[in-house]
């Protein structure tokens, strides 16, 4: 009783409830962009988007403009710029690998030739839960609403392109535009979250709730609902945990989030139709 009156004189302070609310925000769209980031299997983009994050953060603290919006609108512009890489016979991974270097090379020049403060540069990589604005709230608002929208409006060209990227092409599926769309979304989810979990540690709302959903889910839309389903209890338990226990919320919830990713994987693994069975020629990779 004792740990509930506690708990609920923590949710009645207005920073608490701002972030409560961006995490519950984040748990309803994030993890669907997970499930997108697997089922194309273009996990370098988000480490490289978390560079990208730096260098557009850096550029935000020493221009004056706001360093998350300015993180999200780097995000964004290399998602777009990106994208034709993903008809390549490599693949993603080269290019992404490039991205990284790149950004992180600019980002930290800039911040050494400017005398932008390093520390509050990398602080927002880490994340600060209870000092999410409401900018930040509009953002993780705006994901919330948009990506279950285009999962809802676009379930079966996203099904088959998920499922083989040229059986989409053959199918009348605007597989570039679609590609486009999808790296840009991931580009700023990762952006988006920067205040809540970190951009290091973004993967608490967006991989982790997808690959457990995977394991379970027997269908796409069994596993985006399973994804969003382990979002809102891994975010759920981990922030009334870390603040019950006072510890730090980001590496909470991602311990938490991971947690539920092995206990579900415990689970013997069930026959999904909806996956492809052979290597996909010419996936992003």
């Amino acid at each position: 009783m004792n740990d509930l009156a506690t708990l609920a004189d923590l949710l009645a302070m207005p920073a608490v409830q701002r972030a409560a609310l961006g995490l519950l925000a984040g748990a309803v769209g994030l993890p669907l962009v997970g499930v997108i980031i697997v089922g194309l299997d273009i996990m370098p983009v988000r480490f490289a988007m978390m560079h990208v994050a730096l260098l557009g953060i850096a550029v935000g603290l020493l221009t004056g403009a706001d360093p998350t919006l300015c993180a999200l609108v780097a995000c964004a512009a290399a998602g777009a710029a990106v994208s034709p890489l993903a008809d390549r016979p490599g693949g993603l991974s080269g290019g992404m690998g490039l991205l990284m270097s790149l950004a992180m090379a600019a980002a930290l020049l800039l911040i050494a030739v400017s005398g932008v403060n390093a520390a509050s540069a990398f602080a927002l990589l880490w994340g600060s839960i209870l000092s999410v604005r409401t900018t930040d709230l509009a953002i993780l608002g705006a994901l919330a609403v948009i990506v279950p929208a285009l999962f809802l409006v676009f379930h079966r060209r996203l099904a088959l392109l998920l499922h083989d990227r040229e059986l989409a092409l053959v199918s009348g599926v605007p597989v570039r535009l679609f590609t486009l769309v999808l790296l840009v979304l991931v580009a700023v989810s990762v952006a988006g979250a920067i205040r809540l979990t970190g951009a290091l540690l973004v993967d608490a709302l967006t991989l982790l709730p997808a690959l457990a959903a995977r394991r379970v889910g027997t269908s796409l839309t069994s596993i985006s609902l399973w994804a969003v389903a382990f979002g809102l209890l891994g975010t759920a338990a981990g922030f009334a945990l870390a603040l019950l226990s006072d510890l730090p919320p980001g590496p909470v919830l991602v311990l938490t989030a991971g947690l539920i990713a092995v206990a579900v994987h415990l689970i013997p693994e069930r026959k999904r139709p909806w996956q492809h069975t052979a290597p996909r020629s010419g996936s992003s990779h």
